[in-house]
């Protein structure tokens, strides 16, 4: 039990010892202050937080999300093409790929993919 209190007082040790270097040694100066500070996008975190939002760019965020979790599934199909049936595979891979065209279409049709409204 005793070995064990010492290597812990050991670790605290030295871990402290390590924490105040790192503060003596640290290039930080006043200037660095502004990359310490809070990035919101662009936006102030200063300012009032009930800002108008861009409803387009919401929309536009919300495709990238849909179309980049998609496209993450996708990929484990290539290597299931080897090991289950070929003609099997090629249903499901064209129905996701059919759906994710739909999707597109419908987008494109409301015009949510259109950046001059």
């Amino acid at each position: 039990m005793i070995l064990m209190t010492n290597i812990f007082i050991i670790i605290m040790l030295i871990s402290n010892i390590m924490m105040f270097l790192s503060i003596i040694l640290s290039k930080k100066s006043f200037m660095d202050r502004e990359k310490c500070s809070p990035f919101e996008c662009g936006f102030d975190p200063k300012s009032s937080a009930r800002i108008p939002f861009s409803l387009h760019f919401f929309l536009i965020t919300v495709i990238f999300l849909i179309f980049d979790v998609e496209i993450a599934l996708i990929f484990p199909i290539i290597p299931l093409f080897k090991l289950v049936n070929f003609i099997f595979w090629t249903k499901i891979s064209f129905f996701f790929i059919l759906i994710l065209l739909i999707g597109l279409y419908h987008e494109w049709n409301q015009n949510m993919l259109n950046w001059t409204n």
